[in-house]
């Protein structure tokens, strides 16, 4: 690919103009800035990094806007989860990767350069394993694949239905596995996953409702270095059922009984008291929020404030996949402070300092710590991942610096995006992928059969 130019780029450093990249194999080999065009560089206005959406359920696309339907009883996350497993235990796997490619080139178009999947659709709809294990694994690889977005999948391991063991729900008979039986599945992902280039492979205990104290240590040699993922403290009644079994909450638990470190990353942690917000910085975690499904699904607000002002590293997911978008998240994250502290501006950490740049930077590294990617950002030796902002969108004109990013995170959304560069493949072009109608027309008989 020829070289690419951008009057304006950030950097690690920051903002920098007349900036040349140069890609070798999808790699950023040259970042150099202040200087003219060459003859043979293709020409951009204004680039910033593609970020990770650290935690996405991917075939929960599929039923987006299915359970906005008031029932009999005070909805809830545990009321939500009943719609869930109905559709999760009706999908082929064919069904599987068309909705996974579909949001693959979804969130491509909104900014997001690579995924983690945190993936427990493993099993036949009867609950009994595929002969070929990798199934599902192989699926999510390609939809990756075909969309071009980078991959960290997350094969979760599920056996129980609450807390203390509990026998699991019917609905969840297609996520669960033994210990054993979980050990051949990452063997197969790993080898699914080898078959991508740039993938990698980590492990994700659903939940301690899901994962019992001795099978968390089993599994935990499976990750072989990499990343482990879990969701902690998502809900009240979670915390509350913990308390019950265990005498801690959640992540009070994790931290006096797991290694947790910087190779992990606590999902939600919405509910957290003062000491364990300050030890989880502490231990260098990632907290992976995912603003919009925790506000769809009224998990409460994450103590964001006081945990960045311990040191703490965030990233942020899509999770149900209800709304697809870096902005959508990032400006939800922001809101949800403003709308908890009454104030404005809340994340932005001081004086004169943009939100939009403070919020972006975090998600940017603790996305990166989260799915193992050493090196991210416009410089060399990071994978190139980069997007392009339309700097004559009414939200964006006649701005510079991070006044585009505040201008595209709190008005322009992804209406802003332009174009995506994957691994250096340019895969978006004038805000529209080169999959996107046909990745939606195998979306749209895969659901129509659904939702019949």
């Amino acid at each position: 690919m020829p070289p690419l130019y951008f009057e304006s780029a950030l950097l690690p450093s920051g903002w920098a103009n007349d900036v040349q990249v140069v890609v070798s194999d999808g790699i950023i080999t040259k970042v150099a800035a202040g200087l003219a065009p060459g003859a043979g560089d293709e020409r951009h206005k204004l680039a910033i990094p593609g970020i990770a959406s650290l935690h996405s359920h991917a075939f929960q696309r599929g039923m987006a806007g299915l359970a906005e339907t008031r029932g009999n009883v005070a909805d809830t996350f545990w009321t939500w989860r009943e719609t869930m497993y109905r559709f999760a235990l009706a999908m082929t796997p064919e069904e599987v990767q068309a909705v996974a490619t579909l949001l693959y080139v979804e969130m491509l178009e909104r900014g997001f350069t690579r995924v983690g999947e945190f993936h427990y659709l493993h099993h036949d709809r009867d609950g009994r394993p595929y002969a070929n294990l990798a199934e599902m694994a192989e699926r999510i690889v390609g939809a990756a694949r075909a969309s071009g977005i980078g991959l960290t999948l997350l094969p979760t391991f599920y056996a129980h239905g609450s807390f203390g063991g509990a026998a699991p729900h019917d609905g969840q008979r297609r996520f669960i596995c033994s210990v054993d039986l979980f050990g051949k599945l990452m063997a197969v992902s790993r080898k699914a996953a080898r078959a991508l280039p740039g993938a990698n492979v980590g492990i994700a205990p659903h939940s301690l409702r899901a994962v019992a104290p001795d099978e968390l240590l089993a599994i935990a040699p499976l990750a072989e270095g990499g990343p482990v993922h879990i969701h902690a403290a998502e809900q009240i009644r979670e915390v509350d059922d913990c308390v019950a079994w265990s005498g801690r909450r959640p992540v009070e638990w994790l931290l006096e009984n797991a290694p947790v470190d910087k190779r992990w990353c606590l999902i939600h942690a919405t509910h957290m008291g003062a000491e364990e917000t300050e030890m989880l910085a502490r231990r260098g975690a990632v907290a992976g929020l995912c603003p919009v499904t925790e506000a769809s699904l009224g998990d409460g607000i994450f103590p964001a404030q006081e945990f960045l002002a311990a040191g703490g590293r965030f990233g942020i997911g899509t999770d149900s996949n209800v709304l697809v978008g870096v902005a959508d998240e990032l400006r939800q994250l922001e809101y949800a402070q403003r709308l908890k502290k009454r104030e404005r501006n809340v994340l932005s950490g001081g004086l004169g300092t943009s939100t939009g740049r403070v919020v972006f930077n975090a998600a940017l590294a603790g996305g990166a710590q989260a799915l193992a990617q050493p090196v991210v950002g416009l410089q060399e030796g990071a994978r190139a991942d980069i997007v392009t902002l339309d700097t004559d969108h009414p939200s964006l004109a006649g701005r510079r610096g991070d006044a585009v990013l505040d201008g595209w995170i709190f008005a322009a959304g992804n209406a802003a995006i332009s174009c995506v560069w994957a691994s250096g493949n340019r895969v978006v072009e004038g805000g529209r992928h080169r999959l996107r109608e046909q990745a939606r027309d195998a979306f749209n008989a895969a659901v129509q059969r659904l939702v019949a």
